[in-house]
């Protein structure tokens, strides 16, 4: 099975980016544990803080792999051009969120990608990559 991460804006910056929201661990240390816990599994890990390389990540992956976890970020919330994309693939995406986007200002509550998503999960911090992974499973 191979699932690939794809992580938006600033999400590079988890472990230092207002840690009281987004914990105190990078990306990077979490995604090691989690290639560990789930080692049967072929998992693969994308950021970007450009909308068009989101894009075109979902399109070289979203017909070849068996899941997509996505965290699109700030785009969930403005980017038309990656809900079409998530539209446009075959791959079935789960749209994640380390926060509880409905416990944050209004215009977060609201999702370009999630109508096309197999799910969405949000508000458990890095534990949501762990849960959308078992979704897979």
């Amino acid at each position: 099975m191979k699932i690939i991460i794809i992580n938006g804006p600033n999400l590079n910056l988890l472990g230092k980016r207002e840690p009281d929201i987004y914990g105190s661990h990078s990306f990077e240390d979490y995604f090691s544990n989690l290639k560990l816990k789930f080692s049967s599994i072929d998992l693969e890990y994308f950021q970007s803080n450009i909308e068009g390389e989101i894009i075109d990540k979902l399109h070289e992956v979203g017909f070849s792999y068996d899941g997509i976890i996505l965290n699109a970020a700030a785009y969930t919330h403005t980017s038309v051009g990656i809900g079409d994309a998530v539209k446009a693939i075959n791959t079935p995406v789960i749209e994640v969120h380390i926060s509880n986007v409905h416990a944050r200002e209004e215009f977060r509550h609201k999702s370009y990608i999630a109508a096309s998503a197999k799910g969405v999960i949000f508000g458990f911090g890095l534990k949501s990559y762990d849960l959308a992974t078992e979704s897979f499973l």
